[in-house]
């Protein structure tokens, strides 16, 4: 077995739609919102994956390569291997709180939303894909009482256009203390505009390419072209992926 690896049971399976699924193991994670895990598949490799569920411990699993299609195929009752919670999470600043998650960067924003309806925290949930099917799990954010509003490109589901434009017309009708965001590099990189000129504090969850998920080999360095306020030799996968910006 390799170090620092636990093995976990597959309890459920939840397929969200044909390329998605909502994996249970076995027991819960004692994890910040927002950090993640290495996955290991032996005789494949290893994965990052952003936690969906601290309690129970749930990773939302979305098939764009070999390794998630691999998991994909798991039954209940299969083992994987387990290494973390790894990196910095999310921090609960503020009474009102914008969520924006675009495509499957809504997972780790579900125990953030949780979090917050714990502490009786005023919340809205902006979410944006590229049509219906894309858009993942706004029932876990509805069902915890907090309005949700939906943008995708094709006009599919929701408001046509780019998740931006609702998070702008948000920010014109209400007052928010701190937003935060996961999903697509374009989008980040939006929104840290958009919370720039609103003098707006915001955590963002960086995704990039990790290999060893300890900041020992550099692969998840996000440049600052991203956000001129990251600093410079920023690892998503050791300083992140949570980075907070506080003006």
């Amino acid at each position: 077995m390799r170090g620092g690896f636990e093995i976990r049971q597959v309890q459920k399976l939840f397929w969200v739609n044909q390329t998605t699924c909502w994996l249970s193991l076995e027991g819960s994670i004692d994890a910040q919102p927002g950090q993640f895990v290495m996955i290991w598949l032996p005789g494949i490799g290893e994965k990052p994956f952003s936690i969906a569920s601290i309690d129970p411990f749930c990773l939302l699993v979305v098939g764009v390569g070999p390794f998630s299609r691999a998991l994909l195929k798991l039954s209940v009752g299969d083992f994987i291997w387990v290494k973390g919670p790894l990196g910095h999470g999310f921090s609960v600043d503020g009474q009102r709180l914008l969520l924006v998650g675009g495509g499957y960067g809504s997972a780790p924003l579900i125990p953030l939303a949780k979090a917050a309806k714990a502490q009786n925290l005023q919340v809205l949930v902006c979410l944006g894909a590229q049509n219906s099917d894309s858009i993942l799990l706004p029932e876990a954010f509805e069902n915890l009482g907090f309005q949700v509003s939906v943008t995708t490109d094709d006009g599919s589901r929701g408001q046509k256009g780019l998740v931006t434009s609702i998070v702008e017309q948000a920010l014109q009708e209400s007052d928010f203390d701190t937003l935060f965001a996961c999903g697509p590099v374009g989008m980040l990189t939006a929104l840290a505009k958009i919370c720039c000129e609103h003098q707006l504090d915001y955590q963002f969850s960086w995704e990039a390419h990790m290999r060893c998920g300890l900041g020992l080999c550099g692969s998840c360095e996000v440049p600052q072209t991203f956000d001129p306020s990251l600093p410079v030799g920023w690892l998503a996968c050791y300083d992140g992926p949570v980075f907070c910006k506080r003006w």
